[in-house]
């Protein structure tokens, strides 16, 4: 039987002192080890309903998901494949309390009792490994081959974001979380029909930031966990697909584009034609690993002319709008926000910064700038102390929070080493802010769970009030706000507040065919909005998994995500030049 270690941070967390002798020990795991035996086996061997097999996984292989090392001779001169994703610590729920409080690392023999084990095994490794594969083989057995599922039509689904076209957005997407949760059969399945069936030259019109951050992010991140050439592959098809949306009078990009005629055009309801910063302002770590990896220059020069041009462009009160036509190189209309049209811009500053080894200090430097104008105009504090991060609309400000603003949090303490002016304490304390004000949305909800948007005005805090703002489609960002701030301070809140959502997740949102959003998250009974998004399994799932696992999972000193969750390496260039940057530079 496998003893788990105590992670870096877990000493503040409740240990227990043994005072059985050796013999009573020897005694006590013999008979928890029959007993698990038979709790695993009636878990594991039970059908399968969905594909009527077994998912046979040993008891080792639940404890410790292993990683596959890459094959030799699978890869053309450029990076080596990495080593092989560690496994996480296994976890459990404190002595005395049920398996919903706050959970705490086993750390020796001595608190090795059958409560705490058997919390541990059900609550981290398979409640979290049972979810995945629930949407999973839902996905497998009803939508295989569609973009999305449709968990209680039990049938596929798909949105205007990826045309007519059926891409497997959902396979793509998952890859790597199957990687990472160490589901080898289920990422071999992905991979065959990667291998057999992307195909990226049918007659459809997809939007350029969605294929960007799902498949070339999903595919990217599978070849470096895997070594398995075919992701690299594809993944460099599919960008040249994507080039075409790069030819406008400015070089900012369409919003869409046809894969097969490369005619792009922009979204009919955005400020008068324009392109959206967090869709043009969000190709730029997944466009700098395509020119390392085929030492092609034009993805690169593609990105870094994006940045030169904001870079010579008044900005409002030094805010970023989120309209830019690119036919004549101007604002659209005044509306900034760390939410949806804005976000991911200035999560690609940051993280440029550090996917480069800290060596973009020109990235790093307009992400700076960009946050004190933020923290200037939009983040303010409310009547009852939250603090909230406001949308500026032609030049006042509403006192609005969406779901996906939530990610800030994170991106706040990920951002703290290296701030300017030592403020590395404040940037984590406003990250930490936003994460509880963000968890104060769920908590003041019936399910538990974040509205799409809430308001700090009228009386009202952390609380929607339109009907339209009341859904959940099972977004991740505020469980990826509590693992950074995990990551960088070790607070047990942040576990609590995850797995709180956990529960709630899979109590509201799932069905028999998957998970579904849900319409209203302050009614006692929600309907179902009937869609498991692609992103549940490559971001939420992923942040949770990660969450309740140990520091050398995924270290942020190695890995960057990108916003779609997928884990991208820190590239140590040293004194190597970028194809393309000397002149993209000048």
């Amino acid at each position: 039987m496998l003893i788990p270690t105590l992670s870096p941070g877990a000493s503040s967390f409740p240990h227990h002192r043994a005072t059985l002798r050796l013999s009573e020990k020897f005694i006590l795991l013999l008979i928890l080890s029959a007993f698990i035996t038979l709790c695993f086996g009636a878990f594991f061997f039970l059908p399968d309903n969905s594909k009527h097999k077994r998912f046979d996984l040993g008891l080792e292989d639940v404890l410790i998901p292993h990683i596959d090392s890459p094959k030799e001779g699978k890869h053309d001169p450029g990076p080596k494949p990495l080593p092989p994703v560690p496994m996480p610590k296994v976890v459990s729920v404190s002595d005395g309390e049920p398996p919903d409080c706050r959970i705490c690392y086993l750390t020796s023999l001595s608190c090795l009792d059958a409560s705490h084990l058997l919390n541990a095994l059900f609550v981290v490794i398979i409640f979290f490994l049972q979810m995945m594969k629930h949407a999973w083989d839902s996905y497998r057995q009803y939508g295989w081959g569609h973009n999305e599922l449709k968990p209680l039509a039990k049938k596929g689904h798909s949105t205007n974001i990826f045309g007519n076209s059926q891409l497997g957005a959902t396979i793509v997407d998952a890859l790597d979380t199957l990687y990472i949760m160490g589901l080898h059969e289920e990422f071999k399945d992905g991979q065959e029909w990667v291998e057999q069936n992307l195909d990226f030259g049918v007659n459809a019109e997809v939007s350029v930031f969605e294929v960007n951050i799902r498949f070339i992010g999903g595919l990217l991140a599978a070849y470096y966990l895997s070594g398995q050439e075919v992701f690299k592959l594809k993944a460099v098809q599919l960008a040249e697909k994507l080039l075409p949306a790069f030819n406008t009078p400015t070089g900012i990009p369409w919003a869409m584009v046809n894969l097969k005629s490369g005619v792009g055009r922009n979204w009919g309801w955005a400020s008068a034609g324009s392109s959206i910063l967090a869709e043009f302002g969000t190709l730029h770590m997944e466009f700098v690993h395509l020119t390392y990896l085929t030492g092609n220059p034009a993805y690169y020069q593609k990105v870094m002319h994006i940045r030169k041009l904001l870079a010579k462009m008044d900005r409002p009160n030094g805010l970023y709008p989120n309209y830019l036509n690119p036919r004549t190189g101007r604002w659209g209309q005044h509306h900034t926000s760390v939410g949806g049209l804005g976000d991911s811009f200035y999560e690609y500053l940051l993280k440029a910064w550090l996917m480069s080894d800290k060596t973009d200090t020109e990235a790093r430097k307009t992400y700076d700038d960009a946050i004190e104008a933020i923290e200037r105009h939009l983040i303010r504090k409310s009547n009852g102390g939250l603090t909230f991060i406001g949308e500026w609309k032609n030049g006042h400000l509403e006192r609005k929070m969406g779901h996906l603003a939530c990610f800030a949090g994170g991106m706040f303490a990920l951002g703290a080493d290296g701030s300017p002016d030592d403020k590395a304490g404040h940037y984590l304390q406003l990250g930490a802010e936003i994460a509880h004000t963000c968890h104060e949305s769920y908590d003041r909800t019936v399910l538990k769970l974040g509205p799409e948007a809430f308001k700090f005005d009228s009386g009202l805090e952390a609380v929607a009030v339109r009907q339209n703002e009341k859904y959940y489609i099972l977004r991740p960002e505020v469980i990826e706000t509590y693992w950074y701030m995990w990551r960088f301070t070790h607070d047990p809140k942040y576990r609590q507040w995850g797995w709180e959502a956990a529960q709630a997740i899979d109590k509201y949102c799932r069905v028999s065919g998957g998970f579904s959003g849900v319409k209203d998250v302050y009614s006692s009974n929600p309907t179902y909005d009937d869609v498991q998004q692609s992103f549940f399994l490559a971001e939420t799932l992923k942040y949770l998994y990660l969450l309740f696992s140990s520091d050398d999972l995924m270290p942020l000193e190695s890995w960057v995500f990108n916003t779609e969750a997928h884990p991208l390496p820190v590239l140590h260039l040293g004194n190597i030049t970028l194809p393309g940057s000397e002149p993209a530079q000048r």
